[in-house]
């Protein structure tokens, strides 16, 4: 049966606007770009043939014909208000503390977004189609720039309704943006034509949206986030979070986001894990933006004249700057992890000086398609280790050379292979001597065996001479071997084997935070130690019994079981237990006080302290019956605040938490320690 030409049209407008979706919406694309280019050659064809059919909705027709004359200003119906923000932790307590107040709640639900930094407009949806498209402009007036929009393909030109009910007006307010690597593409091909490039993927896309020619702003590839609604005349919800839903829905993307969360503790570390993932982004971003999530609470907050009291923009300090790429190397981690990272022309970056970055793996490479060789744009965000942003692709010489991700090991040439479902690529030889060296650092360090003598130049020439091939190997050192040793005397060789064998009375927790289990360091080993005092139960602990201890989850469970069921982490155990090293931590009624200021207390220690490591005062807390906590929260009784303390000590005044310092510290420790 041979089909009308509507109906084809039709057919394929729904072929193009399902696999729009699934590209854009979804990230989720089921077809090649090949394949999408086809489908839209073929409408087009059939819309030539049969004018009459196109509709200002269909997808040929994102890109209007002759260039506007200029722009006309728009009123929006509702301002576009800008939003508080501030840098510091502190102020966003404050910001939580103002609504809790004005609410008469202590836990406010919270929606914490990505702040994409772009050009913030409006779309504005009438009976489902796209009517007007503006630029915020001074909040009261904006600049229409429908022409441009429409060429944005994440921004349907006809909401996606598929049964609901199509409102009379839906307006829509979000960010446009231009993603780092499009900003490298483009920048090279205007340099090409002698043309200015852009600085950043803002200007780009401000630029890009203030363009007479659609035509052009069409090759810029531009894109949207929606996150805020203007005028509804349709659907009401009680909540941002189901706001952002039924704009999803309607086939237009929302700005990346968590799940909504009670209490600004859950904000903070929310905003932190962001931080963390800055460098996997191809977008740019400078913070969060945090809002009440209940309507209804926000009506109560009101707006100041310039911006709502509901929300406020947590940003980040950004300092970036151009460098070269001199070599690209890898390194072999303690659980055999390899990172590719890369050697810079030094470069001053806020003050420091910077001469590598990780790479983190070579999906990254990849994707940003970095090469030896490369000028580059490189960034550090607040306390974040520096990283790549993007290439500057217009400043290739041709003489840049693909970095090869070894197939080997570069450290024993032993096989490789990538984490199942991961990014991560693993030498698969537990006897690495690359990963030994880390690991016997790790093992060393203060937070776990603290062997003080043992540094990284020592080690590497123990493992490099085969005097220490696994960490048993470590008891076994005699003074005379170490003589042998690069500028090793005999007083320096016998006090280093003193230092190993006192290591061994560190007790489990220690020597489970050195072990090098996947997941388990200081914090964990300190949990799992403090409900399996010996090292028998830990072997005995099922899976299930690992995970219920609170704090711990399947995930740390699986990986400690894991290891204590394979053959060489048993061998491990079982060659230290044999060479004295300690496998239980003392019972709690031995250790433990029952009397004293702390018995029952919860404590955190930050910054660093003059008479004690951070661990000694930890372990001096639990001595004296209290427990020594690694963040602070309501259930915090005390702040020990030694030099450079950090944002953990804003968060203890700001909730009012007593702060000691180390004189008053040592004195309510007592005689316990």
């Amino acid at each position: 049966m041979v089909r009308s030409p509507r109906k084809q049209i039709e057919e394929l407008r729904k072929q193009i606007e399902y696999h729009s979706n699934k590209y854009y919406i979804e990230n989720a694309p089921e077809i090649s770009d090949l394949e999408f280019d086809r489908l839209m050659r073929q409408l087009q064809e059939l819309e030539s043939q049969h004018p009459e059919l196109i509709t200002s909705d269909s997808p040929t027709q994102r890109v209007g014909g002759q260039p506007i004359e200029g722009f006309r200003q728009v009123r929006h119906r509702v301002p576009m208000l800008s939003i508080d923000n501030t840098y510091n932790e502190r102020d966003l307590r404050e910001f939580d503390a103002r609504v809790r107040r004005a609410l008469k709640d202590e836990m406010v639900h919270y929606a914490v977004e990505e702040k994409i930094d772009g050009v913030s407009v409006s779309l504005l949806y009438e009976k489902g189609l796209l009517t007007l498209g503006a630029t915020r402009g001074d909040g009261t007036l904006g600049d229409d720039v429908t022409h441009n929009l429409r060429t944005v393909r994440d921004i349907p030109l006809r909401l996606r309704t598929e049964g609901r009910h199509v409102p009379e007006l839906f307006e829509v307010r979000g960010e446009i943006y231009m993603t780092n690597s499009e900003l490298a593409r483009l920048n090279k091909q205007q340099a090409e034509r002698g043309e200015r490039t852009f600085a950043n993927t803002r200007n780009a896309a401000a630029g890009s949206l203030k363009l007479l020619d659609p035509w052009v702003a069409a090759r810029r590839h531009l894109r949207f986030f929606a996150h805020t609604e203007g005028v509804l005349e349709g659907p009401r919800v009680a909540r941002h979070s189901q706001f952002l839903e039924i704009v999803q829905a309607f086939g237009i993307p929302v700005v990346p986001h968590g799940p909504i969360v009670q209490g600004i503790d859950a904000v903070i570390d929310y905003c932190e894990e962001q931080l963390e993932a800055r460098h996997s982004y191809d977008h740019e971003t400078d913070g969060t933006v945090v809002k009440v999530d209940d309507f209804a609470e926000r009506e109560k907050l009101g707006y100041t004249s310039k911006a709502p009291r509901w929300a406020i923009a947590y940003k980040v300090e950004l300092w970036q700057a151009g460098t070269r790429i001199e070599d690209i190397y890898v390194q072999v981690g303690k659980t055999g992890v390899l990172t590719p990272v890369a050697s810079l022309k030094t470069v001053r970056i806020a003050g420091t000086k910077v001469s590598r970055v990780s790479l983190h793996n070579t999906d990254e490479i990849a994707r940003k398609d970095i090469r030896i060789g490369d000028a580059v744009i490189v960034e550090k965000a607040g306390k974040v280790i520096p990283h790549v942003v993007r290439v500057e692709l217009e400043k290739r010489t041709g003489h840049e050379r693909r970095f090869r991700f070894p197939t080997t090991c570069p450290a024993c040439h032993s096989r490789v292979a990538r984490d199942e479902g991961g990014a991560y690529i693993r030498c698969l030889n537990p006897s690495c001597p690359a990963q030994l060296k880390e690991h016997l650092r790790y093992f060393a360090s203060r937070n776990a065996m603290d062997i003080s003598g043992l540094g990284p130049a020592i080690i590497d020439q123990l493992v490099d001479n085969g005097l220490v091939r696994s960490l048993p190997d470590l008891y076994r050192l005699q003074p005379a071997q170490l003589t042998e040793l690069e500028r090793m005397g005999r007083k320096s060789a016998q006090k280093i084997v003193e230092e190993i064998d006192a290591s061994k009375k560190q007790g489990l927790r220690r020597l489970l935070t050195g072990l090098g289990i996947r997941h388990v360091g200081e914090r964990n080993a300190r949990l799992l130690t403090e409900k399996f005092s010996d090292i028998k139960s830990l072997l005995n602990a099922s899976v299930e019994e690992l995970a219920r201890v609170a704090g711990v989850g399947e995930v740390v469970a699986k990986s400690v079981r894991q290891f204590f069921q394979n053959e060489t982490g048993r061998k491990t155990i079982r060659q230290l237990q044999e060479l004295g090293v300690q496998m239980s931590e003392r019972p709690q009624a031995e250790s433990r006080a029952s009397e004293g200021e702390l018995v029952g207390k919860t404590v955190v220690v930050t910054g660093t302290l003059d008479q004690l490591s951070r661990h000694e005062a930890e372990d001096a807390v639990f001595r004296s019956g209290g427990k020594a906590a690694s963040s602070v929260s309501h259930k915090t009784d005390f702040v020990v605040a030694g030099k450079d303390p950090g944002s953990k000590l804003d968060k203890a005044r700001a909730l009012g938490i007593k702060i000691l310092n180390e004189k008053e510290f040592l004195r309510l420790l007592g005689d316990n320690n």
